[in-house]
């Protein structure tokens, strides 16, 4: 991700459900330094490399913090670690090598191990009670476009996106990703199950998102919103009930729908508030400077 002038690029390949196969569990190489402060610029954000993508050898970590790194290798999102303030503050450069013939599924693991090693991280699972959301269909029914593309496997979308005439980023076709420019964000998952929706939806919000929506079938998604604050004051607010969002064909001055009106409008899907249970990983301890390279 490019940040500073509030670009965002959050890349396609997650780790999220991976199990980890095989004897490959470590990276071969791994060098972790605390990332510059920016001096005023873009700078990016995030990972890049690794298996199944056009530098298999190598992983990247740009300005990644200790919460992230947790997040990717042991698949949750974020509302599901509890950790120390400094888990999301302090931010690493990492190069990794990653060893000869290793899969995405392995690379998990290897994460794990690197955190146990390098920062002697120790967790615990627990299960909490909290707020979650249900996906369900709204009035009128779905929206949804049968799976027609192809997925195109790689590393996703590189470099700054063009943006259509509404300001929202612009995703090639076939590409699974997320863009947000300037609180704009687009979504685009193609020949998906509604699976990848909630999964979105919850690092979207912050919150668990269960599918109540009983469709079992694959899916061309593509959805645009307006990200940020909006949305985390409105999650008690159901798709059908949001009838005063504007939409992105609204005249000028108006910017986007919150997301709940995007899964209203453009997916013909809603989110109810409810409560029930959530797996929570707990940070026992960890060394806020990593060991030396």
């Amino acid at each position: 991700m490019f940040c500073r002038t509030a670009l965002i690029i959050i890349f396609a390949m997650s780790f999220a459900q991976a199990q980890p196969t095989g004897t490959l569990s470590s990276f071969e190489v791994v060098s972790i330094k605390p990332s510059s402060p920016p001096n005023g610029g873009r700078y990016y954000v995030g990972i890049r490399g690794g298996p199944g993508t056009s530098d298999p050898g190598r992983m990247t970590f740009s300005h990644v913090t200790v919460a992230r790194l947790v997040t990717q290798a042991y698949g949750i999102y974020s509302f599901q670690l509890s950790c120390p303030d400094w888990f999301n503050t302090e931010q690493f450069d990492i190069i990794a090598k990653v060893p000869e013939g290793a899969t995405k599924e392995q690379v998990p693991i290897m994460l794990q191990n690197l955190l146990a090693d390098r920062f002697q991280l120790k967790v615990h699972q627990e299960t909490r009670a909290m707020p979650i959301l249900e996906l369900t269909v709204a009035k009128g029914g779905p929206k949804l476009k049968a799976a027609t593309q192809v997925l195109a496997h790689g590393d996703g979308v590189t470099g700054e996106p063009s943006v259509d005439k509404f300001g929202f980023p612009v995703i090639p076709p076939g590409k699974a990703n997320m863009l947000v420019m300037e609180g704009k964000a687009r979504w685009q998952a193609p020949n998906a199950e509604m699976e990848q929706l909630t999964r979105m939806l919850a690092g979207e919000l912050g919150k668990p998102v269960t599918d109540s929506t009983g469709l079992k079938g694959r899916y061309d998604f593509s959805l645009y919103w307006m990200s940020g604050e909006t949305n985390a004051t409105q999650l008690t607010t159901t798709a059908d009930t949001d009838a005063a969002t504007p939409t992105a064909s609204a005249p000028d001055g108006i910017l986007g729908p919150t997301i709940f009106g995007a899964l209203r409008d453009q997916l013909g899907l809603r989110l109810d508030a409810k409560k029930g249970p959530a797996d929570i990983l707990v940070v026992d301890s960890a060394d806020r400077l990593p060991s030396e390279n």
